[in-house]
């Protein structure tokens, strides 16, 4: 497998994206140790899962693009093996 991924070329966005969801879960420890309201603990869960969502999508378009068009285009069989692996991601992430 390569060492170069789909993402590469934005890994410092992807990392950054990453820590200020980071920070936003060691907020909602803090809420919830501070015993905030819980509807207001519940709005940032769903902030929190938003931005993973966001992050999650952004990896598998850039998954889409690089290792599932590249595999495609070096070998047919390696191509469809990457569409399934791609749908099984899918999949994963509808039902989170």
């Amino acid at each position: 497998m390569s060492d170069v991924h789909g993402y590469t070329h934005r890994k410092d966005d992807v990392l950054k994206r990453l820590r200020r969801i980071e920070g936003q879960t060691r907020g909602l420890q803090r809420m919830v140790d501070e015993d905030t309201y819980c509807i207001d603990v519940l709005t940032q869960v769903a902030a929190v899962t938003k931005a993973l969502q966001a992050v999650s999508l952004s990896l598998l378009e850039d998954h889409m693009n690089h290792c599932v068009v590249n595999a495609a285009r070096s070998d047919e069989a390696e191509g469809r093996a990457k569409v399934t692996e791609a749908v099984d991601a899918i999949t994963r992430l509808v039902r989170s």
